[in-house]
C-alpha cells in the first residue's frame, strides 16, 4: 500500500481538543465500516469469541450485528458506537412492542378449575378423578381383588380378649360401639342417622369371587379378660400370637376359621413393638406353628398415657402443631385414649373383614405391606376432609365431636373407608 492509497482522518482526544500531527493515525481506504466483509458462518466460530445475543433479535439482525466483530480493528471505536446505539434502540423498541400489545389486547388472568395452565392449589387437578367428592378421590388409586375370601358369613363373630387391666365403664363403651354396626331388627330401636350401622354399609359392598357380600351382621361371641398379664406387660407381635392361642386353650375360645375375628386389646401400661412409632394397631392372621391354627385377628392398644398425640388425633395434637391448627378436639364420651382407640378398631374391623387373609381387597404389588380400605382414608371424618383437615363432623351440646350415632345414646368419631363404587373416600355424614 503506497501514501497516497491512504487518507489521513483526523480524530478527537477523550476531553475534545484537536490531536496534534504525532496524534494522527492512517486507515487504509479500502476498509470502511460501511462495507460488507466476507465472514465465516455463525456455527463456525467458537462460543467465546461469537457471544450470545438476546433472544428478542431477529436471525437477519442478530447475524448482522455479530459480523460486525469482525470488522478492521481500526472501526472497532466507530463500531462500538453504532453498536451500542443500535442495541439500544432495539431493546427499546423489542420492549414497547410487548408493552403495546399489552395495552392494545388486555387480558385478564383468572383462576381457571376447568381447564387451561392454571388450577387452584387447594383442591385436587382435574386430572385426578372427574369427581366432585375431593376427599381422597381418584381414578389413580388401584384398589383391586385378589381372589381371596372376604367375611360373608353371617354373622361376623368377634371373640375379645381384654389384655390388662379394664375398668367396666371402658368395656362397655368398646361393645357399645361393635354392637352398633349391627343394623337394628327394630326401626325403634335403631340408632338415629348418621349411624355406625350406616358406616359399615360402605364395608358391605365388598365381595368376594362368588358374589356374596361381607356380613352386615357383627356380634361379641365371647369375651376373655387377661388381667394378670400371662405374657408380661412387653408385648411383639409374635407374642401378641401367643395370647390369642393363650385365650384359645383357657377361655376356651373357639377356633372359628370361617366367620371369627379375634380381638386382642391392650390396656393403656401395655407396650407393644412398633406401637407409637410405627403403628396404632395391626391385623393379620396367626401362623399354625403359633396358635395351631391359621385365624384371622386385629390388635389395637390404648394410646390415652403413651402417645395421644399420635393414636388418639384430633382429640390430641402434636406439639408441632400447637398454636397452628385448630387445636384439639373434645371427645364425644370424654376419653381421649378410648375414643382414639374407638376410631383405630372401626378401622382395622373394616380391613380385616376385606382382607382377612391379606389376600382379598388392596392395593399395590405387595401383600406384606398392603394399602387397604382404611389406609387410603385415614384421618378423613367429613365432607371436604384432606392435606391434615378432618373435613365436616358435628358437635353437642357440649362442644363434643362426633360424625356417628351408635347404641345407647353414644356418639363416635371414626375415619371414613374407600368406597367401591364411589371411588372416593365415604362416610354417612357427607355432605354431598
Amino acid at each position: 500500500m503506497t501514501v497516497a492509497d491512504t487518507r489521513w482522518v483526523e480524530s478527537q482526544q477523550a476531553d475534545s481538543k484537536p490531536m496534534g500531527e504525532s496524534e494522527r493515525v492512517s486507515v487504509p481506504t479500502h476498509c470502511s465500516c460501511l462495507q460488507p466483509i466476507s465472514l465465516p458462518s455463525h456455527n463456525s466460530i467458537p462460543s467465546f469469541i461469537y457471544p450470545p445475543l438476546p433472544s428478542f433479535l431477529s436471525t437477519s439482525t442478530a447475524t448482522s450485528i455479530t459480523n460486525s466483530f469482525f470488522l478492521c480493528r481500526h472501526c472497532s471505536k466507530m463500531f462500538l458506537h453504532h453498536f451500542l446505539f443500535s442495541f439500544i434502540i432495539l431493546s427499546f423498541s423489542a420492549t414497547s412492542s410487548v408493552a403495546a400489545t399489552t395495552i392494545v389486547n388486555p387480558k385478564k388472568q383468572t383462576l381457571n378449575t376447568q381447564g387451561g395452565g392454571f388450577f387452584n392449589p387447594k383442591l385436587p387437578p382435574r386430572t385426578l378423578s372427574s369427581s366432585k367428592k375431593f376427599e381422597g378421590s381418584s381414578n389413580l388409586v388401584d384398589l383391586r381383588y385378589h381372589m381371596g375370601p372376604v367375611l360373608s358369613s353371617s354373622p361376623i363373630n368377634i371373640y375379645l380378649i381384654w389384655y390388662g387391666r379394664w375398668s367396666v365403664s371402658q368395656k362397655l363403651l368398646i361393645k357399645d360401639f361393635i354392637t352398633s354396626i349391627s343394623p337394628s331388627t327394630k326401626p325403634s330401636s335403631s340408632s338415629p342417622s348418621p349411624s355406625v350401622s350406616e358406616w359399615w354399609k360402605t364395608v358391605s359392598l365388598y365381595t368376594d369371587q362368588t358374589g356374596a357380600n361381607v356380613s352386615r351382621t357383627v356380634v361379641i361371641a365371647k369375651e376373655h379378660s387377661d388381667m394378670r398379664y400371662s405374657h408380661g406387660s412387653q408385648l411383639t407381635r409374635l407374642s401378641i400370637q401367643q395370647v390369642i392361642a393363650t385365650a384359645v386353650k383357657t377361655a376356651p375360645f373357639p377356633v372359628d376359621h370361617r366367620n371369627g375375628i379375634y380381638l386382642i386389646l391392650t390396656s393403656h401400661d401395655v407396650t407393644v413393638q412398633d406401637f407409637c412409632r410405627a403403628v396404632c394397631g395391626f391385623h393379620y392372621f396367626t401362623f399354625p406353628s403359633m396358635v395351631g391354627y391359621t385365624l384371622p385377628y386385629a390388635w389395637i392398644g390404648n394410646s390415652g398415657k403413651q402417645c395421644p398425640e399420635v393414636c388418639a388425633y384430633p382429640f390430641a395434637v402434636p406439639g408441632y402443631m400447637a398454636g397452628g391448627g385448630p387445636g384439639a378436639l373434645a371427645p364425644p364420651n370424654g376419653d381421649v385414649g378410648l375414643d382414639g382407640m374407638i376410631s383405630v378398631i372401626a378401622h382395622e374391623l373394616a380391613e380385616l373383614a376385606t382382607n382377612p387373609l391379606v389376600n382379598a381387597w388392596y392395593a399395590g404389588e405387595d401383600p406384606t405391606s398392603p394399602t387397604e380400605i382404611g389406609d387410603l382414608c385415614e384421618g378423613l371424618y367429613g365432607t371436604g376432609g384432606g392435606g391434615g383437615y378432618i373435613g365436616q363432623v358435628m358437635r353437642d351440646g357440649k362442644g363434643k365431636t362426633y360424625n356417628v350415632n351408635g347404641n345407647n345414646g353414644r356418639k363416635f368419631l371414626v375415619q371414613w373407608i374407600w368406597s367401591p363404587v364411589l371411588k372416593a373416600c365415604a362416610g354417612p355424614n357427607a355432605l354431598d
